[in-house]
């Protein structure tokens, strides 16, 4: 044994500073977890392999240094490359498992087969320039030396994986890059000892141990950054060919060279040619699997889209594109029902969107339980559906009743219950999805929750709406719209003491356009603001001319329940009252029971603010069926119109007068409100009205809508021209008169409604006419 030179101990030295290395790569490894942690630990336990193998391999040469033979050196030098080339494979699994290096385990293989391909490259054009004629290191060629084979294999392979890291791994791409720089490093440490143990040199063991320690220390420092996240590359599809080119390329050219100065091929070349053409062979198998599976998914997530496209989200039913190709794919004797659930805007409002959306699940889940094979369901938007069922008209009108009952079912959501309808359209000929929506906005004007087949008049239904929503946003300019004013008169004497004033429409085109087919349509596209405002005007504008002309007389007008919940109508109608002069009590605005019944406590509130300018309102069409007496007692009015379906009434068993009438007579004088009896017709309906103590009526009996000269000259005949004559009094009534009600004072601020008989004192006194015309206020027209 002979003592180590220096370099010999720097070598050592150097290969002990790569300890420090391997610990931090076990540390790191303990501290991370998953991917991360397999990578480290596979890092570390590399590092130690290679690092171990190369302090043995180099203690085993200076120990055995005095009897040093070519045969013993040549297997020392075997043993330190397999274990520093175990190492260096374990690093190179390492540095494929580091999180960002593959997206899984099949890229992983793709990254291995092309650094394959680089690494085959290599080794062919460094067998060209090691090989005869070229032989660039001359004698310095390690020929003698078989120990070199797998680490020279591994520093190509190491090299080949670097190169395809860089190009394709995750970003950020630097840390992994170093990562693998680093195991190149060791790979090539392992080749410089394996050459320097067989030649016997001093200096290939201080390099070796140098590269060694650099690798190992690169790795360490950069597997810090590579549990960090990071950003996924491109598709495989997208990766560029370069990495198959350019090493092609080199090899052909090298091999071109080598030919061409005369030389042969060996096993090395054959081996490195072979690797090259299985590698991109194998290369190819898998990209070609890769395009397969690739395409596949494509044309899955196409008919994964697609179904989307044609899907609601919140039902899972078809939407309108869904139930248009079914339309599209349908054969003959097919039928279409559109449904439309009747008040749903108010879920929404009330109990929110989420609420809501629940509702509409549940519409879709019923429609789904009571479809039969072959049926479609669909959800138009928002809360519209349709089925499309195979069947005649009969069948469909069969199957929508049913769906009728099944949607009209409560709905149990967030704790409660919500019970809704439903309006259905049903076609079976033509253009279905056309003519089933007509049907169904037919089904709904009609009072919703029924069911409508298609007829062909409901075409021109349409286009006649169409045309009158055209038409009516000009009438105004076109001087088309006029007032007509319904007299009003006081009982028994059938003074007028009041008018009604009623739009009409008349058209160049269209002729005479009744109320009841333009005011919904001005309802329905909006115009019936700007068409109230011009009725306001023009009625107080004939109202003052009236007064001016000295006739003492109140005017009605009739008020849309969406003028009134226009913010600024109060406002409006006391700027009109102040533009013409007009007294407050003078104007009545009507409001019907209709608008009740939408939204009580907003039409209380507006209802007040309009009051409160002083006008008068009365409640239309009272009796139609939407009041109870609560609301009575609630609502801020001061005449009740008694509907004419109650004027009209048969006469009951017990009297002259129909009994409603005199209940609602009773009734509003005993919430101290005037009674207006509307739709009188005939002597013995006004006979009934006057027996129950109605003291205002109106009707054609006295009189229809006329223009407002015609009205104004029936006052001129009517007004007195000297003082007004007493009446002379009336015989006392027989015994068997019926029974009349009167509000009577009971004392200060008291009245009360009760019935006299003929034997009353009292009883002549009712029969006189109040001058209802020059009542003031609703309280003042309540007095008896």
């Amino acid at each position: 044994m002979h003592s180590p030179s220096g370099m010999e101990l720097a070598a050592l030295a150097g290969l002990l500073v790569a300890v420090p290395a391997v610990a931090y790569l076990g540390r790191s490894g303990r501290r991370h977890t998953g991917a991360a942690r397999r990578a480290h630990l596979l890092l570390a336990a590399g590092g130690a392999i290679a690092t171990a193998a190369a302090l043995a391999g180099l203690a085993t040469a200076l120990l055995t240094s005095h009897h040093h033979t070519p045969g013993h050196s040549r297997a020392l030098a075997t043993a330190v490359a397999v274990g520093m080339g175990l190492g260096t494979l374990t690093l190179l699994a390492g540095t494929v498992a580091l999180p960002g290096a593959a997206r899984d385990s099949a890229a992983a293989v793709r990254h291995v087969l092309d650094g394959l391909v680089i690494a085959a490259s290599i080794w062919f054009v460094g067998w060209v320039l090691l090989t005869e004629p070229t032989r660039i290191l001359g004698d310095a060629t390690p020929y003698q030396c078989p120990a070199i084979l797998l680490p020279a294999v591994l520093v190509v392979l190491g090299l080949g994986l670097t190169a395809v890291l860089a190009l394709h791994a995750h970003r950020p791409r630097r840390h992994t890059v170093r990562v693998a720089a680093g195991v190149g490093l060791v790979a090539m440490a392992a080749n410089v000892l394996a050459i320097g143990i067989c030649r016997d040199n001093s200096g290939y063991a201080l390099v070796s141990g140098a590269l060694l320690t650099g690798g190992l220390t690169c790795a360490a420092w950069a597997v810090r950054a590579a549990d960090r996240p990071v950003e996924e590359s491109g598709d495989v599809l997208e990766r560029g060919g370069a990495y198959a080119v350019v090493p092609m390329l080199a090899m052909l050219g090298a091999l071109g060279y080598h030919l061409a100065r005369g030389g042969t091929m060996d096993v090395f070349g054959y081996l490195g040619a072979s690797i090259e053409g299985l590698a991109l062979v194998a290369r190819q198998y898998l990209a070609l699997d890769d395009v397969r599976g690739y395409t596949l998914r494509l044309r899955q997530s196409e008919a994964h889209f697609r179904e989307l496209a044609h899907t609601d989200p919140l039902t899972g039913l078809a939407n309108r594109r869904g139930l248009q190709r079914a339309l599209r794919d349908s054969g003959a004797d097919t039928a279409l029902i559109g449904i439309d659930m009747d008040g749903f805007k108010t879920v929404n409002d009330l109990r929110g969107h989420d609420v809501g959306d629940a509702v509409l699940a549940e519409v879709g889940a019923r429609l789904r339980r009571n479809l039969l094979a072959g049926d479609v369901a669909a959800r138009l938007g928002g809360d519209e559906f349709a089925v499309l069922m195979r069947g005649d008209a009969d069948e469909a009108v069969l199957a929508a009743h049913r769906l009728l009952a099944v949607l009209g079912e409560p709905y149990e959501v967030d704790g409660g219950q919500i019970f809704l309808s439903a309006s259905v359209g049903v076609a079976a000929t033509g253009e279905l999805l056309h003519d089933a929506d007509l049907a169904l906005r037919y089904a709904k004007q009609r009072g919703k929750n029924r069911v409508e087949s298609y007829q062909a008049s409901y075409d021109e239904l349409l286009r006649r709406r169409g045309t009158l929503t055209g038409e009516l946003r000009h009438a105004i300019e076109r001087d088309q719209l006029r007032l007509v004013f319904q007299p009003v008169v006081a009982l028994p004497s059938m003074r007028p003491v009041g008018a009604e004033a009623l739009l009409r429409w008349t058209h160049p085109e269209l002729g005479r356009v009744p109320p009841v087919e333009f005011i919904p349509v001005a309802e329905e596209s909006g115009l019936i603001n700007r068409i109230g405002a011009w009725v306001l005007e023009t009625a107080c504008r004939q109202l003052a001319e009236w007064r001016e002309l000295g006739h003492d007389v109140w005017l009605s007008v009739n008020l849309s329940p969406k003028e009134l919940h226009d913010a600024d109508y109060a406002a409006r109608v006391a700027d009109v009252l102040a533009e013409y002069n007009v007294p407050p009590q003078r104007l009545v605005l009507e409001v019907t029971e209709h608008a009740v019944a939408t939204d009580m406590d907003e039409l209380v509130r507006r209802l007040a603010e309009v009051r409160a300018t002083g006008v008068r309102i009365a409640l239309d069409d009272f009796g139609a069926g939407y009041s109870s007496l609560t609301q009575l007692r609630t609502l801020p009015v001061d005449i009740l119109k008694i509907d004419h379906a109650l004027v009209a009434e048969p006469e009951s068993r017990t009297g002259t007068a129909a009994p409603l009438v005199d209940v609602v007579v009773r009734l509003g004088h005993r919430l101290g409100l005037e009674v207006l009896a509307e739709g009188i017709g005939t002597p013995a309906q006004r006979e009934v009205v006057e027996e129950a103590g109605c003291r205002l009526g109106q009707g054609s009996l006295f009189g229809w809508g006329v223009p407002a000269e015609h009205f104004e000259s029936r006052l001129r005949t009517l007004r007195p021209r000297g003082p007004r004559p007493i009446p002379a009094p009336r015989s006392a009534p027989p015994n068997d008169a019926p029974a009349r009600s009167q509000v009577v004072r009971l004392g200060p601020g008291m009245r009360q409604v009760r019935a006299l008989l003929p034997s009353d004192p009292d009883f002549v006194a009712t029969t006189r006419d109040q001058n209802v015309g020059s009542v003031d206020s609703g309280r003042e027209m309540g007095q008896g």
